[in-house]
């Protein structure tokens, strides 16, 4: 609770409130109009209405006719209309009612309600292949339920920050969507679950779902001997990409252990190459890269340890980390302050560096700019261990279609859904039964390797350690990359976990 309440804080400065009643445009008052060239909904609302800020009641109505009149044409971004399509108008005082209930963080309320009612997916994929992804288990779901109008309640920006800040107000309201994205593992911690969430035990049996996801995968989506969210996806976040075409010139193979890593490094420095390459601009990065140099140091068994308070974080393991890590800032490139991981992948593209650690989201993004020379490999001494993150829905206790939402866990974890959805995102199913032909070199590869390797929880993406625990980690290995202090920063990491109820 204590977590929510926290959460509600950020939303309040923000001034997003928990709204009245609905209330929809009447259908027997307004106007038809065609949408012409150089439209968008703020003029049509400005001219018609004497108001641009008006447009939601345009949106709103026009979609409440789309579902009994498909001439009418069905908005799904405000920002996207195009010429020749028939939108509605109400009258003033229809806006005016409308305007006066309308909240902003309940997008609900711009579409219409299906004869079987709303399906409310709140989550933070706003764009890209996420985006696409997701439509591809919408497509799956309107073809079961056709009678449910999905509403895609996206929130923008931060990685899902604004998007959780607007959650918390509507748990706590009591007025919540009816399924939302999130993290598999500790975070769902921070919405008190037993409070305000359903529990999904009754899907996975329903849909026989412990037999198709991993042990190591139910271990971590189960808290409180319960199934919180069911998982649509899987990254990787401990990744060595390298340039094949450096590491052809120069007779080198992919390292496997921190001895052929640092091995490379020398070589790649002699031929005056960037041996390692990371960026650090936007305060996680460097906690991400030390995660996978931490499990490939200590070990699946130590690693999950140190977050759950049976390792300390005074073992030696993890000294013998921290030492790694120092020596891989050492070849560091010095601009790396200035770059985000991806602008330290520029190095690899432009031929200038060797290696980079990162998640394989990775993948994706050196497709979309057209480079093709790029190898992987496990991160250094991580062979056999896959640092995971994935991204669940989940229910709140609350929901308010609440049949509807418990169809949606249903295709998340399906076959259907989750072949739809991952090939697009550019990561892999969270089942093993997924047919590899429909998924790239690279996502066949993570795909073996999640059927085999030891599955640990990645801490940085939400998996591994509750949200106060993940903040402390971040701002003190981002310290550590200034400073290279071992024993300082060791220290400063058990007092964190001491801070965070984990260590004793």
């Amino acid at each position: 609770m204590k977590k929510l309440v926290s959460l509600i804080m950020i939303v309040v400065v923000l001034g997003v409130f928990a709204p009245a009643a609905l209330a929809l445009p009447s259908a027997d008052a307004g106007q038809e109009y065609t949408v012409l060239a150089g439209d968008w909904l703020s003029k049509i609302a400005d001219k018609y209405l004497g108001n641009p800020y008006s447009w939601p009641a345009i949106m709103a109505a026009t979609n409440s006719k789309y579902l009994t009149d498909s001439s009418f044409a069905k908005i799904i971004n405000a920002d996207l209309i195009e010429p020749g399509w028939k939108v509605w108008v109400p009258s003033a005082a229809d806006a005016e009612a409308f305007l006066a209930t309308y909240d902003k963080s309940k997008p609900e309320m711009l579409y219409a309600v299906g004869a079987k009612g709303q399906l409310v997916v709140g989550s933070w994929w706003t764009a890209g292949g996420e985006a696409e992804g997701l439509n591809g288990m919408f497509k799956i779901y309107k073809e079961k339920y056709p009678d449910v109008e999905i509403v895609n309640a996206t929130v923008a920006g931060g990685a899902g920050t604004n998007f959780k800040a607007v959650l918390a107000t509507r748990l706590i309201g009591g007025d919540p969507p009816d399924t939302f994205q999130l993290h598999a593992g500790l975070e769902v911690e921070t919405y008190s679950p037993e409070e305000y969430l359903a529990p999904l035990d009754d899907v996975y049996a329903s849909e026989g779902l412990e037999d198709v996801f991993p042990a190591d995968l139910l271990t971590l989506l189960k808290y409180k001997d319960h199934y919180w969210g069911v998982p649509v996806n899987i990254h990787r976040s401990n990744v060595l990409w390298y340039d094949k075409g450096v590491f052809e010139k120069y007779g080198l193979t992919a390292p496997t252990t921190f001895d052929e890593f640092f091995a490379v490094c020398d070589k790649l420095k002699a031929e005056g190459i960037a041996p390692y390459v990371m960026g650090t601009k936007d305060g996680w990065e460097a906690a991400h890269v030390f995660e996978d140099v931490l499990a490939g140091s200590v070990g699946a068994e130590i690693y999950n340890g140190l977050w759950t308070g049976e390792t300390p974080w005074t073992d030696p393991a993890v000294t013998q980390a921290l030492e790694n890590f120092k020596r891989m800032i050492g070849y560091l490139n010095a601009d790396h302050p200035a770059l985000t991981w991806d602008g330290a992948g520029e190095y690899l593209i432009g031929g200038k560096g060797g290696m980079m650690i990162m998640g394989d989201w990775t993948n994706g993004w050196f497709q979309s700019k057209g480079y093709t020379e790029y190898g992987w490999a496990p991160s250094p001494g991580a062979t056999g261990i896959f640092v995971a993150l994935s991204d669940t829905f989940a229910i709140p206790a609350g929901s308010p279609n609440a049949e509807n939402a418990m169809n949606w866990a249903k295709v998340c974890g399906s076959l259907a859904g989750q072949e739809a959805f991952n090939p697009q995102k550019g990561s892999i199913c969270a089942r093993t039964d997924c047919n590899p032909a429909l998924f790239n070199e690279y996502l066949q590869s993570a795909a073996v390797d999640w059927g085999k390797d030891a599955i640990v929880a990645s801490v940085v993406h939400g998996a591994a350690a509750v949200e106060s625990w993940v903040t402390d980690y971040k701002d003190i290995i981002t310290l550590f990359v200034a400073s290279g202090d071992v024993a300082g920063t060791q220290a400063a990491l058990q007092q964190a976990c001491v801070d965070a109820g984990i260590c004793k």
